[in-house]
């Protein structure tokens, strides 16, 4: 119960940064401390994707759905399909974070957070029907 109360603790307190960056469209040493405290590592792979310009959202159209893709670190470049706020086609979202409960989130769900938070996502617009087909393959 513990563990809940400091997780659910730790996504307010994200969630509040998160806004004030959106509000800004930029990030303050501050913010990047309080991530990296709440996040540790995974934050800081997941700034190395936003700066090597990993993160693709891509959006239906006419809808406006929307899901990320998200560059991994391996030298293979795998890409994965996510949701920043609740779920990543990565093996470590169903081992750390579904399995274990251990982290909050993974590198590519923090890179993809980040990127739309900045405005720095590659923009990819697609055919609602591209959009399901993707979907449908997860």
């Amino acid at each position: 119960m513990q563990n809940e109360v400091r997780m659910s603790a730790s996504i307010l307190v994200a969630e509040a940064v998160w806004k004030d960056i959106e509000s800004t469209r930029s990030v303050s040493n501050d913010q990047l401390s309080i991530l990296h405290f709440l996040f540790g590592k995974n934050f800081e792979r997941a700034t190395r994707i936003v700066d090597q310009r990993g993160v693709k959202r891509i959006s239906g159209e006419p809808s406006g759905r929307f899901i990320f893709q998200v560059v991994g670190e391996s030298r293979r470049k795998e890409e994965y399909f996510c949701f920043a706020e609740c779920y990543c086609a990565c093996y470590s979202f169903f081992y750390d974070i579904v399995n274990r409960g251990e982290q909050l989130c993974c590198k590519h769900q923090l890179a993809a957070r980040l990127a739309a938070s900045l405005g720095a996502c590659i923009e990819v617009k697609v055919s609602d029907e591209k959009l399901a087909l993707l979907l449908s393959k997860l």
